[in-house]
């Protein structure tokens, strides 16, 4: 790759901010609310003046929020797949099945011009994981630079989806809430100096790639789990486990090491969600991915392409 080569991409005219897609983690919730009530009073105090992006706040699963529970009938982060969005609606569907297509309906259609660009969607974990962004790809180049941004602008670790932690679920804690406060509104700056022309210059960031989830060790006989996370591993997401390092305690007081073959990382340790799901932990690898410089579109670039894109679909 040429990294001083500069790469232009589109305008991210739409940008959404979710919260409470898990309705038991607080932070999401209660600054998407907030939010909400800050731009009603900046929309009253502001209307004459053009804003650089539209910006729309969605508290994603009202019905978990009121109840403070993670979902109501099935984890709405699930539902979001093309063949649960494109299939028909039925009152019998679980109640995250039809706000996932209400949502589809809001923010998207997923996949279409008419989707927003970019979606920022708020998390929180009872796993040491500091301010931690998920993106979908490596070579997605507005979320690495955003990553990069990030990590240059805030003085806690940052490794799109935004996860935050540690807090525990049904719980708000200030230090956590204010973390994820500054971290959307430093994602809200970059993309308003995307949008405003800023080349944002090549360089290198570091990304974790999931490898595989661990479970517990369990009963091959009843199911149970008959070990819990090593105290030396309690708390150090993103710190490298190597070979032969304590892993597992059990119940009766036996370390399980960790045998595999190279040094990873954990992430997502002893997350409380995750029992359900069966897993204990998340490993990765550790891999530096060069950026391209970057730059919006021009306006006209921007519109010969937009008529490209119309004229494909005739």
């Amino acid at each position: 790759m040429e990294v001083d080569k500069v790469v232009h991409l589109p305008r991210l005219s739409r940008v959404a901010v979710c919260g409470g897609t898990h309705g038991n983690e607080l932070s999401g919730v209660y600054l998407v609310k907030e939010l909400l009530k800050a731009k009603n009073v900046m929309k009253e105090d502001n209307d004459d003046e053009e804003s650089p992006a539209s910006v729309l706040m969605v508290l994603s699963n009202p019905w978990a929020v009121q109840q403070c529970r993670r979902y109501v009938n099935t984890d709405l982060n699930r539902c979001f797949t093309h063949a649960a969005l494109s299939g028909p609606v039925s009152k019998k569907d679980p109640y995250e099945m039809i706000r996932s297509k209400e949502l589809n309906a809001l923010l998207g259609p997923k996949g279409s011009p008419e989707a927003v660009d970019l979606v920022c969607d708020l998390h929180n974990t009872t796993s040491n994981m500091g301010l931690c962004l998920v993106a979908y790809s490596d070579c997605d180049w507005i979320c690495l630079h955003i990553f990069r941004y990030l990590q240059a602008s805030t003085t806690v670790p940052t490794r799109s989806t935004m996860e935050i932690g540690p807090q525990p679920h049904g719980v708000v804690r200030s230090n956590i809430y204010t973390t994820m406060k500054h971290g959307v509104q430093h994602v809200l700056d970059w993309v308003r100096f995307y949008n405003s022309g800023t080349v944002f210059e090549g360089g290198f960031v570091d990304v974790y790639t999931t490898v595989k989830n661990m479970d517990y060790p369990r009963d091959s006989e009843t199911g149970n789990i008959t070990a819990a996370i090593h105290p030396q591993l309690q708390d150090r997401d993103f710190c490298p486990l190597r070979p032969e390092d304590p892993l597992f305690q059990t119940f009766s007081g036996e370390t399980l090491r960790y045998k595999g073959k190279e040094p990873l990382y954990p992430f997502f340790i002893n997350e409380c969600a995750y029992y359900e799901k069966g897993i204990a932990l998340s490993l990765a690898r550790k891999r530096r991915v060069a950026l391209p410089r970057i730059r919006v579109r021009a306006e006209q670039e921007q519109q010969a392409n937009e008529l490209g894109f119309a004229s494909e679909e005739e």
